[in-house]
């Protein structure tokens, strides 16, 4: 059953590059800030009716949470004028090529030095070699 982890992480790969193209155009029309705005916006109300009709767990708990794990939706935001902006200059699979890149050199450093709560997992030569043959691949990918 862990198959399950992986296959979601596929299909949220598929909407976050869906989500990329459909927000660069959008950002054509309206604008990049209000673009990012309308985004999060419909985002928001899928997730509250999703809150509404599926939820379990207890909203309220959010004020007895450190600070820092509520930076989220800011994170988020910045993605969103990321994506909005870059699509339409570069394209898609370049955006998300670079965003990847991103992801997995700060995945990396938050599982080494173990920040935000997680494990310390250690970085090795073999994760150091990977990353800079991404990072290479980036740059052949934009040329």
């Amino acid at each position: 059953m862990k198959i399950i982890y992986p296959l979601l992480a596929i299909v949220g790969g598929i909407a976050v590059a869906m989500q990329s193209s459909v927000n660069g155009g959008l950002g054509k029309k309206v604008g990049v800030v209000e673009a990012s705005f309308i985004s999060f916006f419909i985002g928001t109300l899928a997730l509250f009716f999703a809150v509404i009709f599926f939820g379990k767990g207890d909203v309220m708990a959010a004020t007895t949470v450190p600070k820092w794990q509520l930076i989220g939706g800011i994170l988020g935001a910045i993605y969103i004028l990321t994506m909005v902006s870059a699509v339409p200059h570069i394209g898609v699979a370049p955006t998300l090529a670079a965003v990847i890149a991103g992801q997995i050199l700060m995945g990396a450093l938050i599982d080494h030095f173990g920040w935000f709560g997680g494990v310390s997992i250690p970085i090795d030569f073999k994760k150091v070699s990977a990353i800079v043959l991404m990072f290479i691949s980036l740059y052949l990918f934009n040329q």
